[in-house]
């Protein structure tokens, strides 16, 4: 199944998106709340592995690309055990089931994903680009809490949460009254009008590496929306036009190759165009049409490695639309000639049609 799918989130997710799902399902199936079910038990495990993958950006670039086996072909492991499932779970939320303390106060992700378009040219070659966007920062007058005046909740006493259930199975959660922040608004801020940020534009010139492909993200670190703790990410998601060239299939790149059918019969020498310039190819008497003429290391870097694809040369064998007077009589000396051989390929169509008709007397 896909990690996409299993965690209930959208490719384009942010990883605050991700842990949030991520956190919200481990709740719900880990097995000290469905002791003796192993339905649950194997959701759980699951749920642990498609994170492992997700909210690590090397593995989930990988992941995108090539799927689970992609992963398994570089040498990455996914935990198995309970035993290292549980280290992992207690490492992101501290053991047990406790408030959700990474959590910011805030009415967005700190993370921020953004779109950008590139030529077909920019995305083979790489680039160097300048961005605009804006994000969102936190309200220099009431510092993010859209307060002019407030007060301590008088539910969670300005914990942010509250106990639910009892014994053991009590739960942290956000306080209802407050939603989390502590406190409730008697007067809103009057510059971000209670809503503690503001909107921000920045530009971040990025190194764009040669061969990515749509889809494909890259990370900008500390390039996000403003938190309390700091800025998040900056994820760019690409999306690059087709060129009217190639043909891209991953890293390899595939170029119609025109053949005049007379060069298709004598052979040739043809020059077709590559990232890397022309580069001249062989035609062999009597190609096939559709033959691939592979140039390998022409195609695309793969831009997590380096290692180029290779480039399909597919010959398209091409015929006259029109024919001088001369021209059809030198083809039809030409066809005469081959007398013999016309007659061989017309008895195999004969005997394949007495054939065809016999099946019909019975």
């Amino acid at each position: 199944m896909d990690y996409y799918e299993i965690l209930g989130i959208s490719k384009n997710a942010t990883k605050i998106e991700i842990k949030k799902a991520y956190r919200q399902l481990a709740m719900r199936y880990h097995p000290d709340k469905n002791p003796g079910d192993k339905e649950a038990e194997e959701k759980f495990k699951l749920i642990n592995e498609a994170y492992q993958v997700l909210s690590d950006d090397e593995k989930r670039a990988i992941y995108d690309r090539y799927g689970k086996e992609g992963l398994q072909g570089r040498g990455y492991q996914t935990n198995t055990s309970f035993e290292d499932i549980f280290d992992m779970f207690n490492d992101i939320f501290g053991g047990g089931f406790g408030f959700e303390t990474y959590e910011e106060d805030l009415p967005y992700d700190i993370d921020k994903a953004i779109k950008v378009n590139l030529s077909f040219e920019e995305a083979a070659y790489g680039i160097s680009k300048e961005i605009e966007y804006e994000y969102f920062a936190l309200c220099p007058e009431c510092k993010g809490t859209g307060a002019k005046v407030k007060e301590t909740c008088p539910l969670c006493h300005g914990k942010g949460q509250v106990l639910m259930g009892n014994g053991f199975m009590r739960i942290a959660q956000t306080c209802p009254n407050c939603k989390g922040k502590g406190y409730i608004i008697k007067e809103k801020c009057p510059k971000c009008k209670g809503r503690g940020y503001i909107l921000k534009k920045e530009k971040t010139k990025i190194d764009i590496p040669a061969g990515v492909d749509s889809g494909m993200r890259m990370r900008i670190a500390k390039k996000g929306n403003e938190g309390k703790r700091g800025r998040g990410d900056l994820y760019l998601i690409f999306n690059v036009a087709p060129s009217k060239i190639f043909k891209r299939k991953g890293n390899n790149l595939i170029v119609d190759v025109p053949v005049f059918f007379t060069s298709a019969i004598l052979g040739d020498k043809i020059k077709i165009p590559t990232l890397e310039g022309e580069k001249e190819i062989e035609i062999k008497p009597f190609i096939k049409d559709k033959t691939q003429i592979v140039l390998k290391n022409q195609g695309l870097a793969d831009p997590n490695s380096g290692y180029k694809g290779d480039l399909y040369a597919i010959i398209n064998i091409v015929y006259p639309k029109k024919l001088t007077d001369e021209q059809k009589e030198l083809l039809e000396k030409l066809h005469e000639s081959f007398t013999g051989e016309i007659k061989e390929h017309k008895s195999i169509l004969e005997e394949a049609i007495d054939k065809v008709k016999s099946w019909f007397k019975h």
